[in-house]
This record gives C-alpha cells, structure tokens and sequence, in this order.
C-alpha cells in the first residue's frame, strides 16, 4: 500500500511540482491549500504530467477544525511537507501581524495533530532568510553558520518556527522532521504545465522577468545598483524547483524509513550564487529576447548576498541541484509562454 503524504500548500509553486516528484515517486499524496496565492487549475497540471490527479482539499490552516477533519477524512497520513506560508518579503512588512498568525499558527495546528493522528514526520519548508545578511567569512552559509536577526518579519516566521518544531521535539513529541532551509527556488517543470503563478503582482524576480519580457510588466526594476557585489546587485543562490522538489522526496524518504536524529536540517541550493544582472544577461542568452529594466532604489527587508554550502544535502541526502542556470530560465521563459497561449497572462 503506498504511503500516504499530506503537502499543504500544494498548489502552489514548490509544493505543486513536489506533489509531481512524490507521485512518480510512488507516494499518494493529499494537497491542503486555501488557494490565498495559487489556482485550483494547478491540479490539471500535476495530472496531466503523473496521470493522477492528487486528493485536494480547500481548507485555510489557521482553522484547527477544519484541518483536523482532512485528517479524519484521509486516515494513514504518514508524513507531512509543510510549504503553506505566506512568503513576499516586502508585504511582510507592511502586513507583519498577517505572516505572524498565518504562518506560526498553521504549523501549530499540524504539530498538535500529528501525534494524534499517528503522523511520523514533517518536512518543513524553512529559508535561508534564518541566516540574515552571513558575514562574508560565513560565505558560503554552512547549516552551522549564526543566525543573524531576520531582515523581515516573513525571514522571523522561519526563525521561530524552526525554533518551535526543535522545542516541540525536545519536549519529548513522537515525531521526526527534517529542515528544508532553501535558498531561491526558480522556473518550471520541463513539460510546461506548472510553473510559478503568482496572484498580482510579482514578489519574485523571475516572475517579473518573464512578465516583463511578454509585455505584461512594461519594465524590471532591479532594486539598487549599490550593494558591495561585483555589479553592484543582490546575489542569490537561484535553484531549479524540479531540483527542490526532489530534495523533498529524499527527505520525506529518510524521516519514514530511516533511523536518523529526529530533527535534521539541510541547506537545499546550487552552493553558489548569480547576481540579479547575471540573471537578466542569462535570461537574455537563453530566450533570444531583450529585457527592459531599470535600476531603482534598495528594497527594504533585502539581503545584499547570500549563497549555501550544500555539501551536507549532496553527502547526507544523497541529492544535488545541477540544471544550469540557463537551462533554468528557459524552462520559466516556456512557462510564461504557455500562459498566453492559455489566455491565463
């Protein structure tokens, strides 16, 4: 009998492709989503790739009553992938009481239902915002390396809920988890059939790319050509999110069926980083087509760089990123391509 895997916020952009990667991986998969920031036609996507169309229920975390009664209704969930979260950064900001309660009470709710409902372990869906702006000697970020004070209220979210599943676990809880920190999850399934769709306006550089290329976005603002980098631009660690995705599956693999630590943590990029103008030239390189951009001020909450040292992931898990990253953007570039062809933007 397969296992079966609860993934909230599955439709999304990371937990729809991982929704792919468990099923062909053999898993029967049950996606929670309140659809605050994705499209119920996701599902037509993940079926039209695996041939099965997950469970899926619109349930909002923050109700305990409601989530309980997914699991009532789907008995034998296993293991939880916890990607439900509000995540722009700069809204964050503006709105911090929103992304305290949504994000720290939805995984308060799971972490009291697990043991409950016999649910062994949860993958959670952290960031590498828990390390702040490193100090350069702390470059590339080890899983080892401080914990600056978070840059945003989203980047906090992170902190304490990692905080919270270590207390929960020490406190004695029958549970497992392994700590997923990513660093920036970009571009789309090769097929073309899910990709990053954003509600509104985009958070994301990718995103903003690709709708400024396709003449959605008149123009990219890349936010200050000051910082102490090469060009002058914010450096990241981008990841291909099929990659991601598969780092999810080796995880939920080792919490279920291996005897490890009962809370482990994981540096999940590339173990190098790209400026936001390499980006635009790659982008550029890999599509034939020109981006209109612009330089504009720094944006309040950003990190000036950041990159991971993933040696731990690659030797431990077994798993490494290793789609270039023109290949990448090709695969987002196809994505935005599809949308307009769909009538969808």
């Amino acid at each position: 009998m397969k296992q079966r895997i609860l993934v909230t916020g599955g439709t999304g952009f990371i937990g729809s492709h991982t929704t792919v990667e468990l099923q062909q991986a053999g898993y029967d998969v049950v996606i929670i989503d309140n659809l605050s920031n994705s499209k119920i036609e996701v599902l037509d996507g993940i079926e039209q790739i695996t041939g099965v169309r997950p469970a899926f229920e619109k349930v909002d975390l923050q109700d305990k009553e409601a989530t309980e009664k997914v699991f009532q209704k789907y008995p034998g969930i296993v293991g939880i992938i916890h990607f439900a979260a509000s995540k722009a950064v700069g809204e964050s900001v503006q709105k911090p009481l929103l992304y305290y309660r949504n994000n720290i009470v939805s995984l308060v709710n799971l972490l009291e239902l697990m043991p409950q409902y016999g649910v062994k372990g949860i993958i959670f869906s952290s960031s590498c915002t828990v390390y702040g702006q490193p100090n350069p000697e702390n470059l590339p970020v080890t899983e080892d390396a401080p914990h600056q004070k978070a840059t945003s209220p989203y980047g906090n979210t992170k902190e304490i809920n990692e905080q919270i599943i270590y207390d929960y676990i020490h406190s004695g809880a029958n549970i497992k988890s392994i700590v997923l920190r990513y660093f920036n999850p970009i571009g789309a399934h090769p097929s073309g059939l899910i990709g990053e769709l954003p509600n509104g306006v985009p958070a994301n550089l990718i995103p903003f790319v690709t709708q400024t290329a396709i003449g959605i976005r008149p123009k990219l603002t890349v936010f200050g050509n000051d910082y102490n980098t090469p060009d002058g631009t914010c450096i990241r660690d981008f990841i291909y999110v099929v990659d991601l995705a598969k780092a999810h599956v080796v995880s939920m693999t080792r919490v279920l069926d291996q005897d490890t630590d009962p809370i482990e943590y994981f540096n999940v990029g590339t173990g190098h980083g790209n400026s936001t103008l390499e980006v635009i030239k790659t982008f550029e390189e890999a599509t034939g087509v020109k981006l209109n951009w612009q330089f504009g001020p720094r944006r309040e909450g950003d990190i000036e760089k950041i990159w991971g040292d993933c040696t731990k992931a690659n030797k431990v898990l077994g798993w490494k990123a290793e789609t270039p990253l023109g290949d990448v953007l090709a695969t987002a570039w196809k994505w935005q391509l599809k949308l307009r062809d769909d009538g969808v933007m």
